[in-house]
């Protein structure tokens, strides 16, 4: 899932339990396409892979990533930046009150799929301000 913010999804992917999350991310920044101007992508750490931050700038994209402590070549990356990104998580926090969502009762894809949209509409509604 690529989210723009808290409360605003970009794009979204199923994939198996047993992949890992980069591939899926990769195949989520070539469905969003290139950018017109530059956009700061910040990532976990399990996107940090020289192919995916690769991708990203091709794209147009700006990866604010830190490296992984074993990285034999280190990058320098904006840290002040990168501390925006729990905008992002508490989005998955949202998302994963529901329990359904976490849990992932439905063995259909389809069923899965329409509980995400579901709890992603509850979220908005609920952030909207009555008067």
């Amino acid at each position: 899932m690529v989210a723009a913010d808290d409360k605003t999804v970009v794009g979204l992917a199923l994939s198996g339990g047993e992949c890992h999350d980069a591939p899926e991310g990769r195949k989520l920044l070539t469905q969003l396409g290139e950018q017109e101007r530059t956009v700061y992508l910040l990532m976990d750490k399990a996107y940090e892979g020289d192919e995916t931050r690769k991708l990203a700038v091709d794209l147009g994209y700006s990866p604010i990533v830190p490296p992984k402590s074993n990285r034999k070549d280190p990058w320098e990356y904006d840290k002040e930046l990168y501390k925006q990104r729990n905008i992002v998580e508490r989005f998955f926090r949202r998302i994963k009150g529901f329990r359904r969502i976490f849990t992932r009762y439905e063995k259909l894809d389809v069923v899965f799929i329409s509980f995400v949209f579901f709890a992603l509409i509850v979220i908005e509604l609920l952030s909207v301000n009555t008067p």
